[in-house]
């Protein structure tokens, strides 16, 4: 492979040339107290460092960070660290997924207008991964990934506990009256046990998972625990790695596949990975220029086995799926449904990283004849009341609801359900279907994690643990239920789910992939004619730029102006 000379990198064009422009900069540079020969010649890296201090899940970001440089400096390059927003999944309102377009703005224009000749992208929170890699998609300037890896293992009263998954269920156990405050107080300081994102099989690990088997990080990268000295050195070699790279002139574009795309599909469906994944790799696709429909990912559905026995789905956590042989060791037992000619950062093809990779523990990644569901943990759904598509996460729902036909109780928006979802009055039964509206790209705003729809406590307290639940908004991957979600039109854009009146029957049928309002046309007709769309939010600033400019949930809910038309490049124009 040709590699690059000196006066080929991008950086030299800032710093190399006998101007006034160049004179600039360099004197600039030692201001900073850089002396020449520690960049001149060298690659310049980028280090996009998504910590802050309202962000748990990379509080350890700053020391990986240093550590990124250390590689970078060992291989001939020069680091520089920029902060870029960090969106947290805890603290952000109205959701951070409201946000991660405007990081993936933030990531493309950063690395756009500065002298880089490549980049380490830091993230492991669930938006800052798919933000990340959106953005860097548009520049097309090598990157190599560094997932920031799952929180350790956490445990109370003898109970190993999953964040996210365990705190719903033991909510559930205290609104039916079986956990006291003081006992929930306690579980406080026990879920979330360090740095590091959920240790769940949820957004967060499905979508640095489905990174790695894009083929844009170190191969099992995505499986490290945060505490573990593992990631230490895995981001030292990313720092090493990249410089190397950027002298190979490898850019997103030569990984950014259409067969990268289905071979992140099938893992995304052998881990049982998040709902999020798809509204991710659809937009990032889109980004990428490369045709992703959404029947795609129920066709490499239907012929995936889940092998991941992870929570929410099943049994354990991220720091005993790493002991298992991790990532690599799963894709190694599905390598007859991958692309293993496809190209990775690390050098070599996606195969060549899995050979060899071991199972260690036959209950954590299950062997292909006792698989946790014979087909992927997502499909996709349509009908009358989904046109354009709606999901649902299969392996975390009953199997008795994934047939269902029951009366709806419509709540128009989360507050609504707030409010209302706990009156006896209403007498709701574990037949009854809750609906809720106006929660999706634009209704809500940003499409929240309120789809795992709360169940009555007087429901909870008879026993009942889950029922139907449908609605336009996302669920946290860490969720369970038999919860349908991204609807798609929304309500708040006049799609049918606007139009679902308190009693409406309405019917889902997995293995048919159907859902259905069984509600006459005409009467649809007579709604749709009386129905007034909601007043905009936003007169001004980011916020109105989102509602003009998201997509549906469907087409990956991404800005229509930043898709790819063939018209990105890394050259800001140098004056």
């Amino acid at each position: 492979m040709s590699r690059l000379k000196p006066d080929q990198l991008r950086s030299h064009r800032f710093f190399g040339p006998d101007d006034l422009r160049s004179f600039g900069h360099r004197s600039r540079h030692k201001q900073l107290g850089i002396n020449d020969e520690e960049y001149q010649g060298k690659p310049v890296i980028a280090i996009l460092n998504t910590w802050n201090d309202l962000l748990p899940c990379h509080s350890h970001f700053r020391q990986r960070a240093e550590e990124i440089k250390r590689g970078i400096w060992q291989a001939g390059g020069y680091p520089v660290e920029m902060p870029v927003m960090g969106l947290s999944e805890t603290f952000m309102k109205p959701t951070s997924m409201f946000y991660r377009n405007m990081l993936a703005m933030e990531v493309e224009e950063t690395l756009r207008c500065h002298p880089i000749d490549g980049a380490v992208l830091m993230g492991g929170c669930d938006k800052t991964v798919p933000a990340l890699l959106m953005g860097a998609a548009m520049v097309d300037l090598p990157v190599i990934f560094m997932p920031g890896g799952a929180m350790m293992r956490a445990s109370w009263r003898g109970e190993q506990l999953a964040s996210g998954t365990d705190v719903w269920r033991y909510w559930a156990e205290r609104g039916a009256g079986r956990l006291s405050c003081e006992d929930w107080q306690d579980f406080e300081d026990h879920i979330t046990p360090g740095p590091g994102h959920c240790m769940t099989m949820g957004t967060a690990s499905t979508m640095t998972s489905v990174t790695e088997t894009l083929g844009l990080t170190l191969p099992g990268a995505s499986s490290i625990p945060a505490v573990h000295a593992a990631h230490s050195r895995m981001a030292a070699a990313c720092g090493l790695r990249i410089v190397d790279m950027v002298w190979e002139d490898l850019k997103p574009s030569r990984y950014l596949t259409r067969k990268a795309f289905e071979n992140a599909i099938t893992a995304d469906m052998a881990i049982g990975g998040s709902t999020n994944a798809i509204i991710h790799l659809t937009a990032l696709a889109k980004r990428a220029g490369v045709d992703l429909p959404l029947k795609l990912f129920d066709d490499i559905s239907r012929r995936t086995p889940v092998l991941a026995n992870l929570k929410p789905s099943g049994k354990y956590v991220m720091a005993d799926f790493y002991d298992a042989g991790g990532l690599p060791a799963l894709l190694n037992r599905i390598r007859h449904l991958l692309h293993l000619d496809a190209p990775t950062v690390f050098g070599k093809t996606l195969g060549e990283c899995l050979d060899g990779s071991e199972v260690f523990n036959d209950e954590v990644i299950l062997p292909l004849d006792k698989p946790l569901s014979e087909e992927g943990g997502t499909v996709i759904l349509k009908g009358n009341l989904a046109p354009d598509s709606a999901v649902i996460k299969t392996v975390a729902a009953s199997p008795a609801l994934l047939q269902h036909k029951g009366p709806a109780v419509v709540f128009k928006d989360y507050p609504d359900l707030q409010k209302r979802i706990h009156d006896p009055s209403l007498g709701i039964t574990e037949n009854h279907v809750l609906v809720m509206q106006n929660a999706g790209p634009i209704g809500a705003p940003g499409i929240p994690e309120s789809g795992m729809l709360p169940l009555p406590n007087y429901l909870l307290a008879q026993g009942v643990r889950d029922i139907l639940r449908i609605s336009d908004a996302r669920m946290s991957g860490t969720s369970y239920g038999t919860c349908v979600l991204h609807v798609s039109p929304e309500a708040s854009v006049g799609g049918p789910l606007a139009l679902v009146q308190d009693g409406d029957l309405i019917e889902l049928d997995v293995a048919k992939r159907s859902l259905t309002l069984h509600v006459d046309e005409g009467e649809l007709e007579r709604r749709r004619a009386a129905w007034t769309p909601p007043e905009k939010r936003y007169s001004r600033g980011y916020g109105k730029l989102f509602e003009e400019q998201v997509t549906q949930a469907h087409e990956g809910c991404d800005f229509k102006f930043l898709h790819h038309d063939g018209s990105c490049t890394p050259d800001p124009g140098i004056h």
